[in-house]
């Protein structure tokens, strides 16, 4: 398996977003958009995918909401490419992943074919620094991006904060499996013979 990594530039004239990933890192991170909850939830995505990722995302029009859609659009795209076609992978893959008293569960089929379900169930108008529309819309633009298949819920919790940790956190999980190389798999994972 050739090596899988990627990086990836996005500008626009509302933000300028930089990716670089290697899918079969060891879980360094170095991120920084200016939004202190979305550094964290990358930052835990990157640790418990195990993969290496750094982040560097500036806002040129100062709208929060712009910055949080392009960050998640170029790290699915990078993580995307950084998959290539996806030979040998073990491609499906599951994780519930706890945080006190939240639950949370994610499903990922590594297909090349976008799909994803997401019920984070928060409450509260915002969590930290970022309303919870912008949050949202963070995951939603993350899994579109991904080029994956991907249900993710949160079962149950109290703490909104909690919540979306454990749903970031489930997600990284399952997604580590998924995308793990598979000794027994000789080429792509489909009975179609593509993804």
């Amino acid at each position: 398996m050739k090596k899988r990594s990627s990086k990836i530039k996005r500008e626009t004239k509302e933000t300028s977003v930089s990716v670089t990933t290697n899918i079969d890192g060891t879980g360094k991170t170095s991120v920084s958009t200016g939004v202190n909850f979305v550094d964290h939830l990358i930052t835990a995505f990157g640790k418990h995918a195990m993969l290496d990722l750094t982040v560097k995302a500036k806002s040129k029009d100062n709208i929060v909401h712009h910055l949080i859609e392009d960050t998640a659009i170029t790290i699915g795209n990078a993580i995307d490419e950084a998959l290539g076609n996806r030979i040998g992978v073990t491609r499906f893959s599951y994780a519930s992943v706890p945080m006190d008293e939240s639950l949370a569960e994610a499903s990922v089929d590594l297909v090349k074919r976008p799909f994803y379900k997401l019920t984070l169930s928060i409450k509260r108008t915002k969590i930290e620094d970022v309303s919870k529309e912008d949050l949202e819309h963070f995951f939603q633009s993350l899994l579109q991006n991904l080029n994956s298949c991907i249900h993710l819920t949160v079962k149950y919790g109290d703490n909104d904060h909690h919540k979306v940790e454990a749903a970031m956190k489930s997600l990284a999980v399952a997604f580590r499996i998924a995308c793990s190389k598979d000794s027994k798999q000789k080429g792509i994972p489909s009975t179609k013979g593509a993804m």
